[in-house]
């Protein structure tokens, strides 16, 4: 069985060439959110994989095998929910309210800018479709968002800063939360008028 302990997030440094030419392992995201199992790659043959605790493997990763040889891992098409918004009785902020109604239940959800994926859940497709939320059954790679606990979450983390950083998208964002931030603070400081700061 060939070994690998290592992980190259999103082939990160390595040459374009030499990850299209590596073998291949297909995984659903019930595997590549273990840190330890066997698999079969490309080629036939057997992969014992051997990771740090907690390791997340992501679509794009690529493997390196204790002989040096690389195998890149591709998530797997798997039944998922698509859960999106109805422009008829609803609005995209419907799918904002869905993110976090989802999330304090702890469902992996996999962020999209139109839509959202979870896991097949018929009490959850109904909550979902009771707010005015359309959801269809469909065969696709699931990729949810990482935790911060995750040791993938590092660099889950330093990848959306890196897309964040186009000023295409920050301004508004900025100004959003100058906003919001300069809004408390004149409430806090309005507050403290009436009570005095030194109060405490």
């Amino acid at each position: 069985m060939l070994q690998t302990a290592k992980l190259i997030a999103q082939g990160q440094g390595l040459a374009q060439v030499l990850v299209k030419r590596a073998a291949t392992v297909t995984l659903d995201w019930d595997l590549r959110q273990k840190s330890r199992f066997e698999t079969t790659d490309s080629l036939g043959r057997s992969v014992g994989v051997f990771l740090p605790r907690g390791t997340v493997v992501r679509g794009g990763d690529v493997l390196v095998a204790e002989d040096g040889s690389l195998i890149r891992v591709q998530a797997a098409p798997q039944s998922v929910l698509r859960i999106t918004a109805c422009t008829a009785h609803g609005s995209p902020f419907d799918l904002t309210r869905a993110a976090y109604h989802l999330g304090n239940r702890h469902v992996p959800i996999e962020l999209r800018p139109d839509y959202l994926h979870i896991e097949p859940d018929h009490v959850l497709a109904e909550m979902l479709r009771a707010m005015h939320l359309i959801v269809n059954p469909v065969e696709a790679p699931f990729e949810p968002e990482s935790g911060a606990y995750s040791s993938h979450g590092g660099h889950a983390h330093t990848h959306v800063q890196a897309q964040a950083e186009p000023h295409v998208h920050g301004p508004h964002c900025d100004h959003d939360h100058d906003h919001d931030h300069d809004h408390d603070h004149d409430h806090d400081h309005d507050h403290g008028h009436g009570h005095g700061p030194h109060a405490y």
